[in-house]
Protein backbone atom coordinates (compact mmCIF):
# COMPACT_ATOMS: atom_id res chain seq x y z
CA UNK A 1 0.00 0.00 0.00
CA UNK A 2 2.78 2.21 1.02
CA UNK A 3 4.52 1.69 -2.49
CA UNK A 4 1.28 2.37 -4.38
CA UNK A 5 0.67 5.77 -2.42
CA UNK A 6 4.27 6.91 -3.12
CA UNK A 7 3.44 6.17 -7.03
CA UNK A 8 0.40 7.37 -6.86
CA UNK A 9 1.64 10.95 -5.01
CA UNK A 10 4.94 10.80 -7.32
CA UNK A 11 2.53 10.60 -10.49
CA UNK A 12 -0.04 13.27 -9.21
CA UNK A 13 3.41 15.59 -7.70
CA UNK A 14 4.24 15.00 -11.99
CA UNK A 15 0.57 16.08 -13.53
CA UNK A 16 0.83 18.95 -11.63
CA UNK A 17 4.29 20.09 -12.14
CA UNK A 18 3.44 19.54 -15.65
CA UNK A 19 0.25 21.75 -15.70
CA UNK A 20 2.23 24.75 -13.87
CA UNK A 21 5.41 24.13 -16.73
CA UNK A 22 2.02 24.42 -18.74
CA UNK A 23 0.96 27.02 -16.98
CA UNK A 24 3.95 30.08 -17.50
CA UNK A 25 3.72 32.34 -19.76
CA UNK A 26 5.82 35.22 -20.98
CA UNK A 27 4.45 38.70 -19.92
CA UNK A 28 5.50 42.19 -21.25
CA UNK A 29 4.53 45.83 -21.12
CA UNK A 30 3.91 48.56 -23.73
CA UNK A 31 7.13 50.87 -24.61
CA UNK A 32 6.84 54.50 -24.36
CA UNK A 33 9.36 55.86 -26.77
CA UNK A 34 10.15 58.54 -29.18
CA UNK A 35 10.57 57.37 -32.61
CA UNK A 36 9.06 57.24 -36.42
CA UNK A 37 8.20 54.64 -39.57
CA UNK A 38 7.40 55.13 -42.71
CA UNK A 39 3.71 55.46 -43.75
CA UNK A 40 2.46 54.43 -47.39
CA UNK A 41 -0.18 56.52 -48.79
CA UNK A 42 -1.38 55.77 -52.64
CA UNK A 43 -0.60 57.96 -55.12
CA UNK A 44 -2.03 59.58 -58.53
CA UNK A 45 1.14 60.82 -60.18
CA UNK A 46 0.39 63.63 -62.91
CA UNK A 47 2.69 66.01 -65.05
CA UNK A 48 3.62 69.07 -64.18
CA UNK A 49 2.38 70.38 -67.17
CA UNK A 50 -0.30 68.33 -69.05
CA UNK A 51 -2.84 69.97 -71.88
CA UNK A 52 -5.59 69.44 -74.38
CA UNK A 53 -4.92 70.39 -77.34
CA UNK A 54 -7.84 71.77 -79.22
CA UNK A 55 -8.45 73.10 -83.01
CA UNK A 56 -9.22 76.55 -82.96
CA UNK A 57 -11.05 76.75 -86.45
CA UNK A 58 -12.64 74.15 -88.65
CA UNK A 59 -11.96 72.81 -91.49
CA UNK A 60 -9.77 69.69 -92.64
CA UNK A 61 -6.98 68.24 -91.04
CA UNK A 62 -4.47 68.77 -93.78
CA UNK A 63 -1.19 67.88 -91.98
CA UNK A 64 0.16 65.83 -89.15
CA UNK A 65 3.55 66.39 -88.77
CA UNK A 66 4.30 63.88 -84.98
CA UNK A 67 2.92 60.69 -83.76
CA UNK A 68 1.91 59.16 -80.70
CA UNK A 69 4.59 59.35 -77.56
CA UNK A 70 6.65 61.81 -79.75
CA UNK A 71 9.06 64.30 -77.82
CA UNK A 72 8.37 68.03 -79.39
CA UNK A 73 9.32 71.39 -78.86
CA UNK A 74 8.24 74.67 -77.77
CA UNK A 75 6.67 75.56 -80.87
CA UNK A 76 6.89 73.12 -83.46
CA UNK A 77 4.31 72.69 -85.80
CA UNK A 78 1.70 70.00 -84.77
CA UNK A 79 -1.24 69.92 -86.87
CA UNK A 80 -2.31 71.83 -90.10
CA UNK A 81 -5.87 72.73 -90.45
CA UNK A 82 -7.11 73.91 -94.02
CA UNK A 83 -10.24 76.53 -93.83
CA UNK A 84 -10.34 78.03 -97.15
CA UNK A 85 -13.02 80.33 -95.18
CA UNK A 86 -10.25 81.86 -93.56
CA UNK A 87 -7.77 82.15 -96.17
CA UNK A 88 -10.45 84.15 -97.65
CA UNK A 89 -10.99 86.14 -94.52
CA UNK A 90 -7.34 87.31 -94.78
CA UNK A 91 -7.26 87.98 -98.55
CA UNK A 92 -10.10 90.22 -98.18
CA UNK A 93 -8.81 91.62 -95.53
CA UNK A 94 -5.63 92.80 -96.74
CA UNK A 95 -7.52 93.80 -99.61
CA UNK A 96 -9.59 96.53 -97.42
CA UNK A 97 -6.37 97.67 -95.74
CA UNK A 98 -4.77 98.24 -99.12
CA UNK A 99 -8.14 100.14 -100.09
CA UNK A 100 -8.82 102.19 -96.47
CA UNK A 101 -4.83 102.92 -96.87
CA UNK A 102 -4.76 104.42 -100.36
CA UNK A 103 -8.61 106.49 -99.21
CA UNK A 104 -6.50 107.74 -96.47
CA UNK A 105 -3.69 109.11 -98.63
CA UNK A 106 -6.01 110.39 -100.72
CA UNK A 107 -7.62 112.49 -98.06
CA UNK A 108 -4.63 113.77 -96.69
CA UNK A 109 -3.76 115.00 -99.71
CA UNK A 110 -6.75 116.88 -99.88
CA UNK A 111 -6.79 118.03 -96.42
CA UNK A 112 -3.33 119.46 -96.65
CA UNK A 113 -4.93 121.46 -99.27
CA UNK A 114 -7.91 122.50 -97.31
CA UNK A 115 -9.95 120.98 -100.43
CA UNK A 116 -11.24 118.18 -97.52
CA UNK A 117 -12.37 118.43 -93.51
CA UNK A 118 -9.84 117.76 -90.61
CA UNK A 119 -13.35 115.58 -89.62
CA UNK A 120 -13.01 113.76 -93.08
CA UNK A 121 -9.15 113.06 -92.83
CA UNK A 122 -10.44 111.42 -89.33
CA UNK A 123 -13.02 109.25 -90.66
CA UNK A 124 -10.49 107.77 -93.00
CA UNK A 125 -8.18 107.47 -90.46
CA UNK A 126 -10.08 105.44 -88.74
CA UNK A 127 -11.84 103.51 -91.18
CA UNK A 128 -8.13 102.43 -91.89
CA UNK A 129 -7.53 101.46 -88.72
CA UNK A 130 -10.78 99.37 -88.26
CA UNK A 131 -9.77 97.33 -91.78
CA UNK A 132 -6.03 96.94 -89.84
CA UNK A 133 -8.05 95.49 -86.59
CA UNK A 134 -9.77 92.99 -89.35
CA UNK A 135 -6.73 91.74 -91.18
CA UNK A 136 -5.24 91.18 -87.45
CA UNK A 137 -8.30 88.92 -86.65
CA UNK A 138 -8.38 87.69 -89.82
CA UNK A 139 -4.64 87.02 -89.65
CA UNK A 140 -5.36 85.44 -86.01
CA UNK A 141 -7.94 82.90 -87.57
CA UNK A 142 -6.21 81.86 -90.44
CA UNK A 143 -2.81 81.34 -87.57
CA UNK A 144 -5.12 79.11 -85.53
CA UNK A 145 -5.24 76.50 -88.32
CA UNK A 146 -1.58 75.62 -87.36
CA UNK A 147 -1.41 74.00 -84.19
CA UNK A 148 2.12 74.48 -82.16
CA UNK A 149 3.55 72.84 -79.31
CA UNK A 150 3.58 75.58 -76.34
CA UNK A 151 6.02 74.07 -74.24
CA UNK A 152 8.48 70.72 -74.67
CA UNK A 153 6.55 67.72 -73.94
CA UNK A 154 5.30 64.23 -75.21
CA UNK A 155 2.39 63.79 -77.62
CA UNK A 156 -0.54 61.97 -76.23
CA UNK A 157 -2.69 59.92 -78.86
CA UNK A 158 -4.55 61.27 -81.64
CA UNK A 159 -7.50 60.28 -82.42
CA UNK A 160 -8.44 62.11 -85.52
CA UNK A 161 -6.58 60.93 -88.74
CA UNK A 162 -5.06 63.04 -91.67
CA UNK A 163 -8.07 64.74 -94.20
CA UNK A 164 -10.85 64.34 -91.09
CA UNK A 165 -12.82 67.25 -90.86
CA UNK A 166 -12.44 68.80 -87.93
CA UNK A 167 -14.90 71.27 -85.36
CA UNK A 168 -14.14 74.04 -84.04
CA UNK A 169 -12.71 73.08 -80.10
CA UNK A 170 -12.73 69.31 -81.31
CA UNK A 171 -9.58 67.37 -79.63
CA UNK A 172 -6.75 66.85 -81.48
CA UNK A 173 -4.08 65.46 -78.46
CA UNK A 174 -3.01 65.72 -75.28
CA UNK A 175 0.68 67.37 -74.42
CA UNK A 176 2.94 66.28 -71.02
CA UNK A 177 5.55 67.87 -70.02
CA UNK A 178 7.26 64.86 -67.97
CA UNK A 179 10.39 66.38 -66.78
CA UNK A 180 9.35 66.49 -63.44
CA UNK A 181 6.08 64.75 -62.25
CA UNK A 182 3.67 65.73 -59.31
CA UNK A 183 2.68 63.17 -56.86
CA UNK A 184 -1.20 63.47 -55.33
CA UNK A 185 -1.88 61.15 -51.81
CA UNK A 186 -3.95 61.89 -49.39
CA UNK A 187 -3.04 62.08 -45.53
CA UNK A 188 -5.63 61.48 -42.47
CA UNK A 189 -6.23 64.89 -40.71
CA UNK A 190 -4.03 63.41 -37.18
CA UNK A 191 -1.75 62.86 -39.39
CA UNK A 192 -1.66 65.87 -40.77
CA UNK A 193 -1.26 67.70 -37.40
CA UNK A 194 1.72 66.07 -36.67
CA UNK A 195 3.58 66.75 -39.95
CA UNK A 196 2.50 70.53 -39.93
CA UNK A 197 3.37 71.02 -35.85
CA UNK A 198 6.37 68.62 -35.75
CA UNK A 199 8.74 70.82 -37.99
CA UNK A 200 11.59 70.65 -35.92
CA UNK A 201 11.74 67.14 -35.50
CA UNK A 202 10.68 65.80 -38.91
CA UNK A 203 13.91 66.39 -40.37
CA UNK A 204 12.54 67.46 -44.16
CA UNK A 205 10.34 66.88 -46.13
CA UNK A 206 11.35 63.94 -48.76
CA UNK A 207 9.68 61.51 -49.38
CA UNK A 208 10.05 58.10 -51.86
CA UNK A 209 7.99 56.71 -54.51
CA UNK A 210 7.28 52.95 -54.46
CA UNK A 211 6.11 51.98 -58.45
CA UNK A 212 3.22 49.46 -59.58
CA UNK A 213 5.47 47.06 -59.70
CA UNK A 214 7.03 47.21 -55.74
CA UNK A 215 10.23 48.44 -57.41
CA UNK A 216 11.17 52.44 -56.07
CA UNK A 217 11.81 55.02 -57.70
CA UNK A 218 15.26 56.12 -57.64
CA UNK A 219 15.17 59.66 -57.27
CA UNK A 220 13.78 61.53 -53.92
CA UNK A 221 10.78 63.92 -54.42
CA UNK A 222 9.69 66.74 -51.83
CA UNK A 223 7.06 67.48 -50.83
CA UNK A 224 5.65 71.45 -51.83
CA UNK A 225 2.17 72.28 -51.05
CA UNK A 226 -0.77 71.19 -49.29
CA UNK A 227 -4.53 71.71 -50.37
CA UNK A 228 -6.23 74.30 -48.38
CA UNK A 229 -9.36 72.02 -47.40
CA UNK A 230 -10.24 68.33 -46.05
CA UNK A 231 -12.67 66.20 -47.87
CA UNK A 232 -16.05 66.00 -46.05
CA UNK A 233 -16.77 62.62 -46.79
CA UNK A 234 -13.37 61.18 -46.19
CA UNK A 235 -11.21 63.55 -43.03
CA UNK A 236 -8.59 63.69 -45.57
CA UNK A 237 -6.57 66.16 -47.05
CA UNK A 238 -4.20 66.48 -50.33
CA UNK A 239 -0.61 66.72 -50.21
CA UNK A 240 1.59 67.05 -53.42
CA UNK A 241 5.06 65.81 -53.86
CA UNK A 242 7.38 66.62 -56.98
CA UNK A 243 9.75 64.00 -58.29
CA UNK A 244 12.42 64.12 -61.09
CA UNK A 245 11.79 61.87 -63.72
CA UNK A 246 15.00 62.75 -66.08
CA UNK A 247 14.75 59.18 -67.46
CA UNK A 248 10.69 59.89 -68.51
CA UNK A 249 10.17 56.35 -66.44
CA UNK A 250 6.95 58.22 -64.96
CA UNK A 251 4.33 58.97 -67.30
CA UNK A 252 0.79 60.98 -66.74
CA UNK A 253 -1.89 58.87 -65.31
CA UNK A 254 0.45 56.75 -63.37
CA UNK A 255 -0.10 55.50 -59.72
CA UNK A 256 2.38 54.35 -57.20
CA UNK A 257 2.46 54.62 -53.15
CA UNK A 258 4.28 57.65 -52.14
CA UNK A 259 5.94 56.65 -48.37
CA UNK A 260 7.05 59.51 -46.34
CA UNK A 261 8.46 59.17 -42.20
CA UNK A 262 6.25 60.78 -40.33
CA UNK A 263 7.47 60.95 -36.52
CA UNK A 264 6.03 59.60 -33.20
CA UNK A 265 6.12 60.67 -29.57
CA UNK A 266 5.74 58.98 -26.60
CA UNK A 267 4.40 56.26 -28.36
CA UNK A 268 2.95 52.90 -26.92
CA UNK A 269 4.65 50.27 -29.37
CA UNK A 270 3.40 46.30 -28.40
CA UNK A 271 4.87 43.41 -30.58
CA UNK A 272 1.53 42.23 -33.29
CA UNK A 273 1.83 38.93 -31.66
CA UNK A 274 0.44 40.39 -28.43
CA UNK A 275 -2.75 40.84 -30.44
CA UNK A 276 -5.81 39.35 -31.52
CA UNK A 277 -8.67 40.07 -34.09
CA UNK A 278 -12.85 39.79 -33.35
CA UNK A 279 -15.15 41.34 -36.07
CA UNK A 280 -12.63 43.57 -36.94
CA UNK A 281 -11.43 44.73 -33.66
CA UNK A 282 -8.39 44.91 -31.91
CA UNK A 283 -7.87 42.62 -28.40
CA UNK A 284 -4.75 41.98 -26.24
CA UNK A 285 -4.74 39.91 -23.25
CA UNK A 286 -4.17 42.38 -19.95
CA UNK A 287 -2.82 40.15 -16.80
CA UNK A 288 -2.87 41.25 -13.39
CA UNK A 289 -0.71 41.50 -10.26
CA UNK A 290 -2.51 37.81 -9.18
CA UNK A 291 -2.07 36.17 -12.86
CA UNK A 292 -6.10 37.14 -13.89
CA UNK A 293 -5.86 37.38 -17.41
CA UNK A 294 -8.61 39.65 -19.35
CA UNK A 295 -9.13 40.73 -22.95
CA UNK A 296 -9.02 44.20 -23.74
CA UNK A 297 -9.80 46.53 -26.60
CA UNK A 298 -7.02 48.66 -28.11
CA UNK A 299 -6.72 50.99 -30.92
CA UNK A 300 -4.12 51.40 -33.29
CA UNK A 301 -2.25 54.83 -34.17
CA UNK A 302 -0.10 52.89 -36.84
CA UNK A 303 1.66 49.74 -37.84
CA UNK A 304 5.19 49.04 -38.36
CA UNK A 305 7.48 45.76 -39.04
CA UNK A 306 6.15 43.21 -35.80
CA UNK A 307 4.78 46.76 -34.18
CA UNK A 308 1.70 48.53 -33.56
CA UNK A 309 1.35 51.71 -32.56
CA UNK A 310 -1.45 52.07 -29.73
CA UNK A 311 -3.75 54.81 -29.82
CA UNK A 312 -6.31 53.87 -26.97
CA UNK A 313 -6.72 51.26 -24.43
CA UNK A 314 -3.07 50.38 -22.72
CA UNK A 315 -0.73 52.50 -20.64
CA UNK A 316 2.45 51.70 -20.13
CA UNK A 317 1.96 49.99 -16.73
CA UNK A 318 0.03 47.35 -17.92
CA UNK A 319 1.25 43.81 -18.65
CA UNK A 320 -0.13 42.30 -21.90
CA UNK A 321 0.91 38.56 -22.20
CA UNK A 322 3.29 37.49 -24.86
CA UNK A 323 3.41 33.99 -25.53
CA UNK A 324 0.44 31.78 -25.92
CA UNK A 325 -2.36 34.22 -26.68
CA UNK A 326 -4.37 31.38 -28.68
CA UNK A 327 -3.88 29.17 -25.40
CA UNK A 328 -5.99 31.50 -22.81
CA UNK A 329 -9.20 33.13 -22.54
CA UNK A 330 -10.58 35.70 -20.15
CA UNK A 331 -10.83 34.87 -15.94
CA UNK A 332 -7.77 32.34 -16.77
CA UNK A 333 -5.50 32.35 -13.88
CA UNK A 334 -2.10 32.24 -15.03
CA UNK A 335 1.87 32.05 -14.21
CA UNK A 336 4.06 34.17 -15.83
CA UNK A 337 7.63 35.14 -16.54
CA UNK A 338 7.72 39.11 -16.66
CA UNK A 339 10.05 40.37 -20.19
CA UNK A 340 11.10 44.01 -20.31
CA UNK A 341 9.71 45.85 -23.32
CA UNK A 342 12.82 46.55 -24.70
CA UNK A 343 14.21 42.98 -24.73
CA UNK A 344 10.61 41.53 -25.95
CA UNK A 345 11.22 44.25 -28.81
CA UNK A 346 14.65 43.42 -29.50
CA UNK A 347 14.03 39.33 -30.03
CA UNK A 348 11.44 40.35 -32.43
CA UNK A 349 14.29 42.78 -34.49
CA UNK A 350 16.77 39.82 -34.05
CA UNK A 351 14.43 37.00 -35.29
CA UNK A 352 13.31 39.26 -38.53
CA UNK A 353 17.36 39.43 -39.09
Amino acid sequence: MGLCALLCHAGCTSKKEEKEEVSTYTVTSPLKIDTSFTKEYVSQIKSVRNIELRALAKGFLQNIYVDEGQFVKAGQVLFRIMPKMYEAEYQKAEAEVKASNIEMQNTKTLSDKNVVSKNELAMAQAKLDQAKAELALAKFHLSATEIRAPFDGTIDRIPLKQGSLVDEGELLTSLSDNRQMFAYFNVSEPEYLDYETDVKNRGNNKVSLLLANNQPLKYQGEVETIESEFDNETGNIAFRAKFPNPDHLLKHGETGKVQMTMPLHNALIIPQKTTYEIQDKMYVFVVDKNGLVRSRNITVASEMPDLYVVATGLSENDKILLEGVQKVKDDDRIKYELVAPKEAIAHLQLKAE
